[in-house]
């Protein structure tokens, strides 16, 4: 079995297929993986059924290669797998491919991939982040994602002219409840996300239809926390966001000023918070109480941000202290 040196830890089981090699079977012991995009100088064109699969003991048909960036005592574990990037060369993708990586939390790829199997990600559990490279404007590989999964989702999408957005699809969940005197089932659906995983116009990603869902997801029950995250993500990339959207966005995260200044101390998210502080319109006790828990953090640089704002507006009765 041949080795060679690698981004990670992998033992690959390949074939020719597909205009390059079959990746038959993978195991690694890493946690963050970036496949190959060649393997015995061929394209990394295809995924094979089940590579990834945990416990699968039935032999993969191939040639065995080695690849590794350093020693590593660690035996492989696909359960373990918690964020893959897929090459840029890849067009195929079989069924159940990642089965029962329960683990995985984020996947990367270029929409170069036309093919996905059947149950690809089936029991990834976990799995809530995408990170997308378009070929043109329909971004129709975000079809196929908000399509597979049901549960709340957020989705980086990269443009070809570099441009990107970001959006979070509520979740939602559907339930079948037996109904007896009338001898049938009952279906319900759960959630504000269902119009947002089923907004697409002949598979392609359009996104004033995503923004015009937003007043209807406000009058419905809905998780605030999420809808804080959507609206903070369309206005930190706003891709073909229409102004008056972009005031009822922040409108919303005004009304939630306190929720949205603690979830940015808590995510380290310095520049957003430098962003928002001016325009948030936050009253004095929220400031003060956001000072207490950036001193808590001690996150110095937000809580000096913290205390300009405090001092340009309340500089009456503002904190003094700087100390952490």
């Amino acid at each position: 079995m041949k080795t060679l040196a690698g981004q990670n830890n992998l033992l690959i089981t390949w074939r020719p297929a597909f205009n390059g090699a079959e990746l038959t079977r993978v195991e690694t012991p890493d946690r963050d993986v970036r496949l190959p995009e060649t393997v015995a100088g061929l394209p990394v064109t295809a995924l094979g059924r089940h590579a990834f699969s945990p416990g699968k003991e039935q032999t993969a048909e191939g040639e065995q290669l080695q690849m590794t960036c350093g020693i590593s005592d660690n035996k492989p574990d696909n359960r373990k797998l918690e964020r893959i990037t897929l090459p840029a060369t890849l067009r195929r993708v079989g069924d159940y491919t990642f089965y029962n990586c329960a683990a995985l939390r984020e996947v990367h790829l270029s929409e170069k991939v036309s093919h996905w199997g059947i149950g690809v990600f089936m029991n990834c559990l976990m799995l809530d982040t995408f990170f997308i490279k378009t070929l043109d404007n329909r971004a129709e590989s975000v079809y196929y994602f908000v399509n597979e999964f049901s549960q709340e989702l957020d989705v980086t999408v990269t443009y070809p002219e570099g441009l990107p957005a970001r959006l979070i699809f509520p979740g939602y969940t559907e339930a079948y409840q037996e109904n007896i005197s009338a001898r049938h089932f009952d279906y319900t659906i759960n959630g504000p996300g269902y119009p947002y995983h089923n907004m697409f116009r002949d598979r392609t990603l359009v996104i004033k239809d995503y923004d015009r869902l937003w007043p209807a997801l406000l009058e419905t029950e809905h998780d605030s926390a999420c809808a804080r995250r959507m609206a903070w993500y369309r206005l930190r990339y706003p891709r073909e966001l229409k102004r008056d959207t972009e005031d009822q966005y922040l409108k919303f995260l005004r009304k939630n000023a306190a929720e949205v200044i603690f979830w940015l101390l808590q995510q380290k998210d310095n520049r957003g918070l430098a962003w928002f502080l001016p325009s948030s319109e936050a009253g004095h006790e929220t400031l003060r109480l956001a000072c207490e828990e950036a001193r808590r953090l001690n996150a110095a640089e937000a809580l000096a941000l913290l205390l300009e704002v405090q001092h340009r507006h309340f500089s009456g009765g503002a904190e003094k202290s700087f100390a952490l």
